[in-house]
């Protein structure tokens, strides 16, 4: 089955992984809701080329993931704007580094309900309509840091840890209702927020970039290779076909053998 006529929600999709899912939903033939921050031209210009490269519709809410009334009114508005929302991407995601004790309350307040809370919040809202359908696909994009750990990223690991619990309850609460629910799991993904850490890297640590990438970055990746947001898109594309209507409640590890270890 392929997506023709479905409409999907991607959140966090104004670039990286969630445009690249997008992306491959419309080539699909999905009609596509983007959702995020950025430059409102070039986030048209990213809306527009969907259009014209796949002849599906694509929309643009600038929803707030803090905010659940904002949120609510995204999935309402999409309805009315696009179509029914078959299929929902939680990719919206922040990160902050520092010790538990010096991590600032309000950091970890952004983060939880961005990364962990704002995907109960989109779930809330468009489950009703999946079940009246009959069908659907909730697509969660969690972290290799929804099974192991790192310091210095207390609520990020917490949030991450939520969404794969939260992932598990919803699958088991609409295993009879055809909607499956999944999480991804990526280890580091090569996007360009990650390749312009790398000069800073670079200068702060007197490494050379090959050094940055194997021994900074890819240190945790036994592979020693970036996943690509292809791939996760891939993936997520494939979680929506019917070849995989038995794989709910599963946190698929994509992450260069990361968590094997």
């Amino acid at each position: 089955m392929s997506l023709k006529s479905k409409t999907a929600l991607v959140t966090g999709s104004t670039s990286g992984i969630g445009l690249a899912i997008a992306h491959s939903f419309a080539k699909d033939g999905a009609n596509v809701v983007l959702n995020g921050f950025g430059k409102p031209d070039e986030i048209e210009r990213e809306r527009s080329a969907i259009e014209a490269e796949f002849g599906v519709k694509a929309a643009y809410s600038a929803a707030d993931m803090t905010k659940p009334d904002e949120i609510a009114a995204m999935v309402r508005e999409a309805e009315a704007r696009v179509g029914a929302i078959d299929v929902l991407v939680n990719n919206a995601g922040i990160q902050f580094v520092a010790p538990i004790e010096e991590f600032p309350p309000e950091k970890w307040d952004q983060i939880i309900a961005i990364n962990l809370s704002s995907a109960f919040h989109t779930m809330r809202a468009a489950i009703p309509g999946m079940k009246a359908r009959g069908w659907g696909r909730i697509i969660n994009t969690a972290s290799a840091h929804s099974l192991v750990a790192s310091p210095f990223k207390a609520a990020y690991v917490a949030a991450k840890h939520g969404i794969a619990g939260l992932t598990k309850t919803a699958a088991l609460e609409l295993a009879t209702h055809k909607i499956t629910v999944n999480c991804i799991s990526p280890g580091y993904v090569w996007t360009p927020l990650v390749e312009a850490q790398i000069p800073d890297t670079m200068r702060a640590r007197g490494l050379t970039k090959e050094q940055v990438i194997n021994d900074v970055l890819l240190q945790a990746q036994p592979t020693k290779q970036f996943v690509t947001v292809d791939q996760v898109a891939a993936l997520a594309t494939f979680l929506c076909s019917d070849a995989a209507s038995q794989i709910t409640g599963a946190n698929l590890s994509m992450d260069g053998g990361w968590t094997a270890e």
